[in-house]
């Protein structure tokens, strides 16, 4: 709180100008008011300081002094216009007293948008002889970001967009501070943190109706138990928590851990410590899960990072634990300070909040994208107003991809911290979604399969998506617009499913219903592979072909007796003849490239049958897509 007290009285003692003004001449009834002001700020109490301010002001209105600390008071309150205007009212009661006060008079201006005039501020207050190295370090701090604002702003000119912040209501905010904010899938479930006595802090939860969220209840089960915890996320299905606790070294293995808690009838389970591959003996926090549950990100402050506290991955494992935590890397970490990471539904946008990247001072948020498994696009800035000269912290980002939530003291605030919510700017927005949802069966028996449901990105072949269907089978899981996606679904001892998703014209945030069917392996089982391509009149395999070639590959690797048939199959289009021979030569194909992946040749025969087994009608272009199309059987066990 001292730091406090000298942060705004810094200046008063380093005026070494003649200036009209002269503190000695102030009214005495004045000064003593001040003083009590002073003792308010120096226990950090700036709401009290704040009429005693005001009351020494109006005794003296010429005490300037009164008028630069009462500026100081708002701009920590982050009432920065109030704290401009008696920046200004001092400077015209004397310039020459003001002028190393510009230093945080470009802040202020700064706080409400004004760059260009921050930036002139700043720059004169770096022309002042004699100043400090500790001032001229921090003068082009400021003087970088303001640079940055200005650069941003002319790069990135959207008139349409309003930032209206909308805080959440008495639903969800009350006089205890509110953060953390995190939804699922569907944004019916919305979750957060709110800070209680002492270290006490509680996870809570809004379910959404017509009219918005409800009143926030607490969770129900063990998860609550212990008092000292934070950052949460909720798994897309809403059926895991993952957070940060400090549950002590019985618990834990130093600072904060990251635990994990399941959904049941009776509430939210007792957390488990999440273990060595996450945890350390150092701090970590600010979890987020991938919508499929498969990809952990958190902040981390342990050795071997790149600066104070790092962004880091886990990939969940085969026996469903998280494997060793990986750091995200350079061009995302930096010297600085790297948390809050949230991994958008679509599984590719990616948010986290960094004071080491160029931005408007304190920490900022940013967006990038995932281009492949490996590789990220560079981090960008969200732009004011959405990042200030203050620390942004958490935000959470709705399925739907418009509305974004987060935490802030605005000037509505219930108190401290609340939840808001906000539409984002177009072009920091996430790929909006589409939702496929169903169940996963033994073509036999009906029963439910549990197995692995991948989406695959037709053009890198790269899995964006895993998901993992429940004990009955059933599944849930977003698809990016704008792209071509192959979805495919494995389980051992039965032939594999797959099917191309063309979604460049689909609607947005509709979900579509999806049961397949597998068919145990068997003898004269087949299916028809959906998305194997040819060169138009050629036999030339497309790489897309690729995806279901290997889940082919696999079952044969799995299943070293099997022997199969690849069948050919064309269109009527054409004479008899060459339908024949082009579908003979495309099943070949087939087989020699699972020939070249090493499975042995006497367990592969191919057949071209060209128009002669239709399984739809020829009169289409629909239908004569369908007959166009490669099959294998199972012709030996």
């Amino acid at each position: 709180m001292k730091k406090l007290l000298l942060i705004i009285l810094y200046f008063v003692s380093t005026q070494v100008y003649a200036q009209t003004y002269n503190p000695e001449k102030i009214n005495k009834k004045a000064v003593k008011i001040y003083e009590q002001a002073i003792e308010y700020l120096a226990d950090g109490m700036l709401q009290e300081a704040v009429p005693f301010l005001q009351k020494a002001i109006a005794t003296d209105t010429n005490y300037v002094d009164a008028i630069l600390s009462m500026a100081g008071v708002y701009g920590q309150l982050k009432k920065y216009q109030q704290s401009i205007e008696y920046y200004d009212w001092a400077k015209r009661k004397d310039t020459v007293y003001f002028r190393q006060y510009h230093l945080p008079y470009s802040i202020n201006l700064a706080g409400l948008g004004k760059f260009q005039e921050a930036l002139t501020a700043v720059n004169y207050f770096l022309n002042i002889p004699k100043i400090s190295d500790r001032s001229i370090k921090a003068a082009n701090y400021r003087k970088k970001c303001f640079e940055f604002a200005l650069m941003y702003s002319a790069m990135n000119v959207d008139t349409s967009y309003s930032f209206a912040p909308e805080n959440l209501g008495d639903s969800i905010n009350t006089s205890n501070n509110e953060y953390y904010p995190s939804v699922t899938i569907d944004d019916s479930l919305l979750v957060f943190t709110r800070s209680g006595r002492g270290i006490r802090e509680d996870f809570y939860e809004s379910k959404l109706e017509k009219d918005g969220y409800r009143k926030a209840t607490l969770m129900k089960g063990d998860i609550n138990l212990e008092p000292s915890k934070g950052a949460l996320t909720i798994s897309a299905d809403g059926d895991w928590l993952i957070f940060a606790g400090n549950f002590g070294k019985e618990r834990g293995f130093g600072d904060f851990d990251l635990y994990i808690s399941f959904y049941t009838p009776e509430g939210w389970s007792e957390p488990e410590n999440l273990g060595r591959n996450i945890n350390t003996e150092f701090w970590e926090s600010s979890p987020s899960l991938s919508p499929d549950k498969r990809v952990l990100y958190f902040s981390s402050n342990r050795y071997g990072g790149h600066g104070g506290k790092d962004l880091y991955y886990s990939i969940r494992m085969s026996n469903g634990k998280f494997g060793p935590a990986v750091n995200m890397g350079e061009g995302i970490n930096t010297e600085g300070d790297e948390h809050s990471p949230f991994m958008h539904t679509d599984n590719q946008t990616f948010y986290f909040a960094s004071d080491g990247l160029p931005g408007y001072g304190g920490s900022d948020l940013f967006v990038m994208r995932k281009l492949d498994d490996t590789t990220w696009s560079e981090p960008e800035n969200l732009g004011y107003p959405i990042n200030t000269i203050d620390n942004e912290g958490s935000l959470a980002v709705s399925s739907d991809g418009l509305t974004a939530f987060f935490a802030s003291n605005r000037n509505d605030t219930r108190g401290g911290l609340d939840l808001y919510k906000f539409k984002l700017r177009k072009n920091i927005r996430p790929a909006r979604t589409l939702y496929v949802k169903g169940k996963v069966y033994d073509k036999i028996t009906n029963k439910g399969l549990p197995c692995t449901v991948e989406l695959i990105e037709n053009n890198t072949g790269g899995v964006l998506m895993k998901v993992q269907t429940d004990e009955l089978g059933e599944y849930f899981i977003t698809l990016p617009l704008g792209k071509n996606y192959t979805f495919t679904v494995n389980r051992k001892g039965y032939l594999f499913y797959s099917e191309l998703y063309e979604l460049k014209d689909k609607e947005a945030d509709s979900t579509y219903k999806k049961d397949i069917a597998l068919q145990p392996v068997a003898l004269n089982s087949n299916i028809v592979l959906k998305n194997i391509q040819f060169e138009s009149n050629s036999y030339q395999l497309l790489p897309v072909s690729l995806i279901e070639l290997n889940n082919l590959l696999k079952i044969l690797q799995e299943n070293p007796t099997l022997k199969i048939e690849i069948g050919g199959h064309s269109d009527n289009t054409g004479s008899s003849s060459e339908n024949l021979k082009l579908s003979t030569l495309r099943a070949k194909a087939v087989v020699d490239y699972l020939i070249n992946k090493g499975i042995a040749a006497n367990r592969l025969t191919y057949k071209g049958y060209g128009e002669t087994k239709p399984i739809a009608n020829n009169t289409t272009e629909e239908g004569r897509a369908k007959n166009r199309r490669t099959e294998f059987t199972v012709i030996a066990l």
